[in-house]
């Protein structure tokens, strides 16, 4: 299963990103947007998770709820996240070839468009990286 040394490791390979800290955690951005972030569960989240929790962007609330009904034991959010393209990620669940895919995915939309295209080019695609 995949840690933050895999999700570290995969975004910084992805072209102009970087990381920093983001409310004391760290978070990867690309041209300064965040694309993925660790985002630990708090009290006022009302829900108890054991384990490491990323946060990805997603295109939209669809691709979100088709996420979380794909495999709920990997995805999902919470009311806080209600409205916004993001999704939570069970660090500890997900394999190191789905995360690279939704990390690369993630940093697609975030991405600006000429330097997606110029990835896009140079690969074969989402996760190849």
């Amino acid at each position: 299963m995949a840690t933050w040394e895999d999700v570290r490791r995969i975004a910084l390979a992805l072209p102009e990103t970087g990381e920093k800290l983001s409310w004391g955690t760290p978070a990867w951005q690309v041209k300064g947007k965040s694309f993925v972030w660790d985002r630990p569960l708090r009290k006022s989240d009302g829900r108890a998770e054991d384990g490491p929790i990323l946060g990805v962007r997603v295109a939209d609330e669809g691709v979100k709820q088709a996420m979380i009904a794909d495999d709920p034991a990997v995805f999902f959010t919470i009311p806080h996240f209600d409205g916004y393209p993001a999704v939570l990620v069970r660090l500890d669940r997900i394999g190191v070839d789905e995360l690279d895919e939704v990390v690369t995915e993630a940093w697609l939309l975030k991405a600006p468009k000429r330097l997606a295209q110029e990835f896009l080019a140079g690969s074969d695609g989402p996760g190849a990286g």
